[in-house]
């Protein structure tokens, strides 16, 4: 009996552990992106491998997949923002925007494939939270997309994400992951701002969509 509650309690201390440098890699990223710094995907790829472990074990199964696409993201957002320094020289921080519709459209593909993706959980896996769990992820895939192209609008989509997962990972014990998220929803708002008076002040700059 007391090696078994010793098993649980070196299992549970991994556990966090490995959530607390996951979360801390993460909030760099944050702050990193923030700046424009190319340094923040080397930080989120190691932060995402950390979080595929810990989001598999509390069994958000969704979040899990997310993890494993934000990697592959970390790997695209270096190549892309390596792309448009060379595009823009000596514009390192050059944001961009999309027209309004695009972003209609864009919110309505993804409500309707987080809700595919929430009644497959709900229906063939034993996921807590499946619809809200899979329409976080299905717009944090569609949001990390618009950071690796550099859109202000990102940070709005992420103030929304990040405090609907505060309540996720609350429910779920996940206290360094719902402390990030309170930081995550801050930051967000300042990005927004900050990000949005750089777009008004900088020279007209075209971009692919």
């Amino acid at each position: 009996m007391n090696e078994l509650i010793t098993q649980a309690i070196a299992q549970w201390q991994l556990m966090h552990s490995l959530e607390l440098v996951a979360t801390l890699l993460a909030l760099a990223y944050v702050i990193l992106a923030l700046k424009h710094s190319l340094w923040c995907w080397p930080a989120a790829l190691l932060s995402t491998l950390l979080f595929t472990h810990v989001m598999w074990q509390s069994a958000l199964l969704s979040d899990a997949l997310l993890q494993l696409y934000y990697a592959g993201m970390a790997l695209y957002g270096w190549w892309r923002w390596q792309q448009l320094r060379q595009a823009t020289p000596g514009a390192k921080g050059s944001v961009f925007e999309w027209r309004w519709q695009w972003h209609l459209v864009l919110i309505v593909i993804t409500a309707l494939a987080g809700w595919a993706l929430g009644m497959f959980m709900a229906s063939y896996t034993q996921a807590d939270f499946a619809y809200l769990d899979a329409q976080t992820t299905a717009f944090s895939v569609m949001a990390t997309f618009l950071v690796a192209r550099k859109l202000v609008s990102n940070w709005l989509y992420w103030v929304v994400i990040d405090a609907v997962s505060i309540y996720v990972y609350a429910q779920k014990h996940l206290y360094f992951l719902t402390g990030l998220f309170m930081l995550y929803t801050v930051i967000a708002i300042a990005g927004y701002f900050i990000w949005r008076s750089h777009y008004q002040q900088q020279p007209a700059v075209k971009l692919s969509v």
